[in-house]
């Protein structure tokens, strides 16, 4: 077999082969439910493969509840606007977001706005 008889037979097994996603889904996440909430930055983490904002959010009876918000790439969210700076700990913040599946406290970011309503950055 010759080397152009090689390379037809490798591509044509990479076109049968399965596209594997080398990214996790979001099937930890109920996109079906949004969350919105009110709370304070302890920390942006700029992080690859994803940046979080941990925030404490107050609840009615005056507990704090740390929520862990997950959110795209830096690489994507610099095109849309945010920043390693962009929140800083003792920010006030509203999140909407998908909670996780599980019930604990985090989610899949959708949405940030500062303590006045203006949008900070996008996730989308």
């Amino acid at each position: 077999m010759n080397k152009f008889g090689i390379l037809a037979a490798v591509a044509g097994l990479g076109m049968l082969a399965p596209t594997v996603q080398a990214h996790h889904s979001n099937a930890m996440f109920d996109t079906s439910r949004e969350v919105n909430m009110r709370g304070v930055v302890r920390e942006f983490q700029w992080s690859n493969p994803h940046a979080y904002i941990q925030m404490v959010v107050t609840e009615e009876d005056g507990t704090e509840t740390e929520w862990s918000m997950e959110m795209g790439a830096p690489m994507y969210l610099y095109a849309r606007g945010w920043r390693p700076r962009t929140l800083r700990p003792g920010s006030v913040i509203n999140v909407r977001a998908h909670p996780l599946r599980s019930g604990e406290p985090g989610g899949v970011v959708v949405d940030v706005t500062d303590a006045d309503g203006n949008e900070i950055g996008t996730n989308q």
